[in-house]
């Protein structure tokens, strides 16, 4: 088992079917996302699918992944109490509500009904921010995580309520009522910068400052903490900075935000593969996806400066070089938080489901929990199903006719999406079989979870001193 600190208490945690409800709603959607990605290609789904498919995967997997795993360890990793159980399921209804009507509205045309499903899914996440918020703020002083939490939360009532205003615009000219001339496809870009570098980054950063060193048992050192101070610094003003270019479709603005943003990317990017060269525990399947997670943000933030460099206002760059989207989206997005899902998901269950029989009878390892098997089928599927993405971004821009090039391509960008839904639909399985087999009865069943999370049970996502974590 990883090793874990003695004198953790847990008893501030909120009970388990909480994040767990989070966790398998955003493996449904991580589905349903993928499913969309295979045959939005192929021309056979109604609407805008494109837009159904990748809020399916930010907002559905992503977002509710992060508003679980967030609702689960502020309390633990800051010594507090969660704010609001109430809220923290409330806030997954309304999100999941919102997200399906938003992405029916997307595939059936229904645009009509797009505010009052934006308006629903904007109410979900701004519970999610206020009760996150008022857990930490409770807590002082901010440790560089937290403070990385606590920006992410700002970022997600940003975008959501640009995001509402998008919805709004497909049945009422909002936006000529604003002042300042705004597009709307200035503000969609400046919408999903904010998404995608703003909440999603923002809050997947500020987890593996604490998490590349707890699972590699290592702590930053020399270059390291140059390399945070820029960051932490320079990632949140190159985000809004690049965003605000955007809005005002200023490229200047946005080249200068756009550059410090990548840089900041490719920072974080080290400090992770430096924790992994020295890492001292065992490689798991949590540090191999972390690994590659680290090699697409220094490949990303290679390919994306000249883009950036050369036109930052394009739609084919609002997310980097054209040929590096799925490298940030499923290199860096969806193997880290697949790689950390396959630490805290197995965790809270053994938590719960084990620790009070540590000592009085042989117990399994968390690694134990999950299928080693179907661990390494799914990393090599989407590893392979992202390569051919990434090559398939490439190929077709290397020949702008659309010649034989262009034909490799769509065939590379075919397999590869058919590989990555398998790849994800393999990780799905094996984490649904895991809490399946080792957790509740129901996900749902609040009471008896409450009941196992007793106090002084050994959690390895915190101590209790804060002086002394390793990342400060």
């Amino acid at each position: 088992m990883s090793a874990i600190p003695t004198d953790i208490d847990t008893e501030t945690q909120p009970p388990m079917a909480i994040p767990l409800r989070h966790f398998v709603v955003g493996l449904g959607f991580l589905i349903a996302g993928a499913v969309l990605g295979v045959l939005s290609p192929l021309g056979v789904l109604p609407g805008q699918s494109d837009l159904a498919h990748v809020h399916l995967l930010l907002v559905g997997w992503v977002c509710v992944t992060i508003m679980g795993a967030m609702t689960q360890f502020v309390p633990v990793w800051s010594g507090t109490t969660l704010h609001s159980r109430r809220l923290a399921s409330a806030q997954l209804w309304a999100v999941g509500a919102g997200l399906v009507g938003l992405v029916g509205c997307f595939l059936g045309g229904r645009y009509a009904l797009l505010p009052a499903f934006g308006a629903v899914l904007l109410v979900g996440f701004w519970l999610f921010a206020y009760n996150a918020g008022r857990t930490l703020l409770g807590v002082r002083p901010w440790d560089v995580t937290e403070r990385h939490f606590a920006l992410a939360l700002g970022f997600f009532l940003l975008v959501t309520l640009f995001g509402l205003v998008l919805a709004v615009g497909y049945t009422r000219p909002v936006l000529a009522a604003v002042p300042a001339e705004i597009s709307r496809s200035a503000l969609r870009g400046s919408h999903a910068t904010l998404a995608v570098f703003g909440a999603v980054l923002t809050t997947v950063f500020g987890a593996l400052y604490q998490l590349g060193t707890m699972f590699t048992q290592s702590e930053l050192h020399g270059v390291d903490h140059a390399l945070r101070r820029v960051e932490e610094v320079g990632y949140p003003a190159g985000v809004l900075v690049l965003a605000l270019g955007r809005l005002f479709e200023s490229a200047a603005v946005a080249r200068a935000g756009g550059l410090l943003t990548a840089l900041c990317v490719a920072a974080v990017g080290l400090i992770l593969a430096r924790r992994l060269v020295e890492t001292a525990v065992p490689w798991n399947p949590m540090l191999r996806r972390y690994a590659v997670g680290a090699a697409a943000m220094l490949a990303w933030s290679l390919l994306t400066v000249p883009a950036w460099i050369a036109d930052p206002l394009a739609s084919t760059a609002t997310f980097g070089a054209p040929a590096a989207v799925h490298l940030l989206l499923v290199g860096v997005v969806g193997f880290v938080v697949a790689g950390t899902l396959y630490h805290v998901v197995p965790f809270i269950v053994w938590v719960h489901r084990y620790s009070d029989r540590l000592g009085l009878e042989a117990v399994p390892m968390i690694d134990d929990l999950y299928d080693d098997r179907l661990a390494r089928i799914d990393l090599a599927a989407l590893s392979v199903g992202g390569v051919l993405l990434v090559l398939a971004e490439a190929l077709p821009a290397a020949d702008g006719a659309g010649g034989a090039v262009g034909g490799y391509g769509a065939t590379a960008f075919l397999v590869g999406g058919l590989l990555t839904a398998v790849g994800f639909a393999v990780f799905a399985l094996n984490l649904g079989v895991t809490i399946r087999r080792h957790g509740p009865e129901s996900p749902g069943d609040e009471t008896a979870s409450d009941a196992a999370a007793r106090p002084g049970h050994a959690d390895e996502t915190a101590a209790t001193d804060r002086s002394t974590r390793p990342q400060e």
